[in-house]
């Protein structure tokens, strides 16, 4: 699939050119011909004879960025002075700060917020734990945890390098819902060590969402700190994609007048993602799954499955499949209603997609590069969507984990289950109204201004409803049995 430019990929050039009446022209054409895209142009200074301009410009990667310099450079009379790379500068220092929220101007102020006056907070929360929510952080912070072993399309680049994409992460739980999270990095690979460690520091948090933890052992670390934790653990890599991915799916089948009992999905990917991708579809009513590995098909009489040691693989094997197909994910595509990817780039073809049903839905989410390019998708299929921004119906993680924390933060909630998913899967999906529902708009945008709200509010509801069902069933649980009638 062809690049285009990007602001990701964005430069700004400081540069000197002649007066001459053409030189402006000039630059701009020698960066639209190497492929660049200029996004600003600032003249800073003027001489009779000499312009200073800033010049800001989209490559398609670091590479092409240095071409558009070069080409640049080539104008007569052009001097490069400083290139900066704004997705650098954007980074430069972190993303992040720690602000007060109370002043401190005097001794009266330090006296009310630290000690002695702090004392008094420290011993009412020693009486009553709950009072923590109430007179700390800790009622609106999370944990973004990660180890750094599959971030991004990046994988194994361990915990330091993982740092900016969690500093991201917390940034836009502070856009979206005004929650305070914090980037959390772990030196560790050890499973028991994580889970140790994030038990240690959680009396700080409110909630956990772990992030970039590779697969298998994100299992594990998400089962055993969602039962060994009194606060809601959320691995956005599962829950978050598999959130957003039904909400997308629901209203893809409404564009094409499906139901997803009535459908057969085939899905490329037996990850962290897609496993919980599977996990929801099956509890929303899907009924018809295929699931495809790196291996082909999964299955009950496949090799690698049928002599144990992949767990995993084998509940996925017992959960889809209903007709037994074998064979690699092409063979199982032939026919389907719906493909989703999270697995690899460019696995399919565009005539892949042609032998599926009419009105097929594609949600090629591997990314940056797809499991099949869009374009040749939506030459043969009725949705198509990525998980990139420079297409139509981008799956966006950011869709779903700020409203979710907000709504189970706000309900004081200490779990997240699956009606809790559900509800914010029909969410999101609802915030798209019949009117504007198309073939390439089956999400709200990002900046959508009502999405966590609507999300969050979805989410409290079902928290709190849960609760009451909890309670409700351990009253019957210690009520007295009576006898049935005769």
């Amino acid at each position: 699939m062809s690049s285009v430019p990007s602001v990701s990929n964005s430069i700004t050039v400081r540069l000197e050119l002649p007066g001459r009446a053409t030189a402006v022209s000039e630059l701009t054409t020698a960066v639209e011909r190497s492929g660049g895209l200029i996004t600003a142009l600032d003249i800073t200074s003027a001489r009779s004879d000499r312009l200073r301009v800033d010049v800001t410009a989209a490559a398609r990667d670091t590479g092409h960025a240095d071409d558009l310099v070069e080409a640049m450079r080539a104008v007569d009379g052009v001097e490069i002075g400083k290139v900066s790379d704004r997705t650098f500068l954007a980074h430069l220092g972190g993303k992040l700060k720690i602000e007060p929220k109370v002043p401190i101007r005097n001794r009266d102020d330090l006296s009310l917020i630290y000690t002695p006056g702090v004392a008094r907070v420290c011993l009412a929360i020693a009486d009553n734990p709950d009072d923590a929510r109430r007179l700390t952080i800790k009622r609106n912070t999370v944990a973004v945890v990660t180890d750094g072993t599959a971030v991004l399309g990046l994988g194994d680049i361990g915990p330091l390098a993982a740092l900016p994409v969690m500093e991201g992460k917390a940034a836009l739980f502070k856009r979206f819902a005004d929650i305070d999270a914090f980037p959390i990095c772990l030196d560790t690979q050890d499973t028991e060590e994580i889970i140790r460690t994030v038990k240690a520091i959680a009396p700080v948090f409110a909630g956990v969402n772990l992030e970039d933890i590779s697969a298998p052992r994100c299992f594990e670390v998400e089962a055993r700190l969602r039962e060994e934790l009194d606060i809601p653990v959320f691995h956005d890599d599962q829950h978050g994609t598999a959130i957003v991915t039904l909400a997308a799916l629901r209203n893809a089948l409404r564009v094409v007048d499906k139901e997803l009992s009535e459908v057969r999905v085939v899905m490329s990917g037996a990850g962290a993602a897609g496993t919980a991708i599977l996990k929801l579809l099956l509890r929303a009513g899907a009924r018809d799954v295929v699931v495809a590995d790196i291996d082909g098909v999964v299955h009950r009489e496949r090799a690698d499955i049928a002599g144990g040691g992949k767990e995993h693989l084998a509940w996925v094997a017992e959960h889809t499949n209903p007709e037994g197909r074998s064979g690699t994910l092409r063979d199982a595509l032939a026919g389907a209603d719906v493909f989703i990817g999270v697995s690899a780039p460019n696995v399919l073809q565009g005539q892949d997609i042609a032998t599926m049903a009419d009105d097929a839905i594609v949600f090629a989410l591997a990314n940056p590069v797809p499991e099949v390019d869009p374009v040749e998708a939506a030459k043969h299929a009725t949705v198509v969507a990525t998980g990139r921004s420079d297409f139509a119906n981008q799956i966006n993680n950011v869709l779903v984990f700020p409203g979710v924390f907000r709504g189970l933060i706000d309900a004081a909630a200490n779990r997240i289950s699956d009606n809790v998913m559900l509800a914010a899967a029909k969410a999101l999906s609802d915030t798209v109204s019949a009117d504007e529902r198309n073939p390439a708009y089956i999400v709200p945008s990002v900046f959508h201004p009502g999405v966590a709200k609507v999300v969050a509010t979805a989410v409290t509801e079902a928290a709190r409803a849960d609760v009451g069902e909890s309670a409700a069933e351990q009253e019957g649980s210690d009520a007295p049995q009576q006898a049935m009638p005769v």
